[in-house]
């Protein structure tokens, strides 16, 4: 399902607009953004946690020049599912 498919399915079960739909889904998915930006975790309790984790710098090679290289630091998001996503 992409995000039209979400949208028209949000739309159908809230009894809105896909408009108005579309105006919430955007809404929540900014203010998860902006709260893992911040350093956040996002919890919707049954569905998933969202954490921001720290990656170590690392040593990796070059895949086609099979030289050593360095990996920098990043942060990325870990995805837990909730007790509703067991499928």
């Amino acid at each position: 399902m992409n995000k039209t498919g979400l949208v028209e399915a949000t739309a159908l079960k809230a009894g809105v607009s896909k408009a108005e739909a579309t105006k919430v889904l955007d809404a929540a998915m900014d203010a998860v953004v902006e709260a893992l930006k911040k350093g956040d975790d996002v919890q919707v309790v049954g569905f998933a946690t969202l954490k921001v984790a720290e990656k170590a710098e690392r040593k990796g090679i070059n895949p086609l020049t099979k030289q050593a290289i360095t990996i920098p630091a990043k942060k990325v998001v870990k995805f837990k599912a909730g007790s509703k996503l067991a499928l």
